[in-house]
């Protein structure tokens, strides 16, 4: 990749001075690293040297590989924040992403199970196992409190406070919060805590993370994907459950609050978001639903 050194000052600057996730550190290093194989290809040795043309052609070459508009906004802001750098360190002397319009998002209503999905989700593992016992655990804690995957594995013993019935999560950007379990969470949290997740530690003693919550079947820390293809088992053996990601139990979790009442404020406080304007989306969710029950219910609907 072209001048790979300004991409690594950037990169320690996201750290040091931004105090970024460590998730949002790698989508940067792979935007940037995808626009450096581009301008690379093109013949381009400098950042200084791209064009709005080059930015263009960028953009063009995004569009005839289909990528989702997200995708590509997501990327422009990578892009733009690199730059923005640049120019305050000198290294240009102008952005060429400066006019470069960002492409309007598809609006894409969150997708979420109904209770009685989640409840025959929530049943699915073996509890009579440790790792059903685990498993269990882990998707009652992401639905009773609509944390992220990421903050769900980076949870320790010590972020944990039972007899309050709370977590301490860090969110995006290292942001501290407050998060109430449900008594469910707390009776299999207990459970998995004394019997589940001391098995395997003792099972690998020497390859164990004292600290982590939640464990693999080596004692080592549980990462993203091990959440990811845990819950696409459980999906698979309850019929009637479409194809889900982990986020969709946050996305029930928000939105099975706000049919029950609870106000948007809470929610977003809840959920980590910093603009309400995040959480809104899930009126749009509820309203959906209000309109279904009212079609079934009221009989001149």
């Amino acid at each position: 990749m072209i001048e790979e050194f300004r991409v690594e000052g950037f990169l320690r600057y996201l750290k040091a001075e931004k105090n970024a996730a460590e998730h949002t550190m790698t989508q940067y290093a792979k935007d940037l690293g995808q626009f450096g194989t581009f301008l690379k290809d093109k013949g381009i040795t400098s950042f200084g040297e791209v064009s709005y043309l080059h930015v263009r052609m960028f953009l063009a070459e995004l569009n005839g590989n289909e990528y989702a508009k997200s995708s590509v906004s997501r990327k422009l802001s990578s892009l733009r924040s690199f730059y923005g750098y640049l120019l305050r360190e000198g290294d240009v002397v102008a952005s060429p992403f400066t006019y470069i319009r960002t492409p309007k998002r598809d609006k894409k209503l969150p997708k979420f199970l109904y209770v009685e999905e989640m409840q025959d989700l929530l049943s699915a593992p073996d509890t009579s196992t440790p790792l059903g016992l685990r498993d269990a655990a882990i998707m009652e804690v992401l639905y009773a409190s609509g944390m992220r995957v990421s903050e769900l594995v980076g949870l320790n013993m010590s972020s944990i406070e039972l007899d309050h019935g709370i977590a301490l999560v860090f969110g995006k950007g290292s942001k501290e919060r407050y998060v109430p379990l449900g008594e469910f969470a707390i009776s299999l949290l207990q459970k998995y805590m004394s019997e589940a997740r001391m098995k395997l530690l003792q099972a690998n003693m020497n390859k164990v993370d004292g600290h982590a919550l939640f464990l693999n079947h080596r004692g080592s820390r549980l990462t993203d994907r091990s959440v990811r293809r845990l819950i696409d088992k459980y999906v698979e053996q309850v019929a009637g459950i479409r194809q889900i990601s982990p986020h969709t139990l946050r996305h029930s979790f928000a939105t099975h609050m706000l049919e029950a009442g609870a106000d948007l404020r809470t929610v977003q406080e809840l959920l980590g978001h910093v603009n309400i304007s995040t959480t809104q989306i899930y009126t749009h969710v509820t309203k959906g639903h209000l309109q279904s029950v009212y079609n079934r219910a009221h009989p001149r609907a």
